[in-house]
């Protein structure tokens, strides 16, 4: 180790980024969001209590409120698996063919940015849902606009 290397405040070899272990795992550990939360945590007892999967949710609010981690929290309560993803990613409906194949039974997938999936996504996106070939899909809308057809956990500031 040279004198340079004793004087940084960071290794110059690659880390892996700690912000998972900053987040919580479970509801318990989760703070703030006082109603959303209690809702939730009903949803998921609930979907958990009948052995069945939860009702299509959707958390909306501006970046930064944990819209992520309470669906990363909504997995790990059910037991199941979580894939992520965003709306822009997901330009054509072949993509959204491959997560959806690629879902394992019960597994919760996060579209962020859902406002921004192209129409033509959409409109194989919602039969599936409601076919229930996504079993379980949290959606965020960062500009505010909601979908009336889904259980609604309101995160706010």
């Amino acid at each position: 180790m040279t004198m340079q290397d004793e004087d940084r405040l960071v290794a110059g070899t690659s880390q892996e980024r700690g912000d998972n272990a900053l987040r919580p795992t479970l509801l318990a550990e989760f703070i703030g969001q006082g109603n959303g939360r209690r809702n939730l945590e009903t949803f998921i007892h609930a979907a958990r209590d009948r052995g069945d999967t939860m009702d299509h949710t959707l958390l909306h609010g501006p970046p930064g409120l944990g819209k992520t981690t309470l669906a990363q929290i909504i997995a790990a309560e059910l037991g199941v698996g979580f894939r992520a993803t965003s709306g822009p990613v997901v330009a054509r409906a072949g993509d959204l063919a491959a997560l959806l194949t690629n879902l394992q039974p019960r597994d919760v997938l996060f579209i962020d940015e859902i406002h921004r999936l192209a129409p033509a996504v959409e409109e194989v996106l919602y039969p599936a849902m409601w076919k229930q070939i996504i079993q379980k899909a949290v959606l965020t809308d960062a500009d505010g606009r909601q979908r009336s057809y889904w259980p609604e956990a309101r995160v706010s500031e």
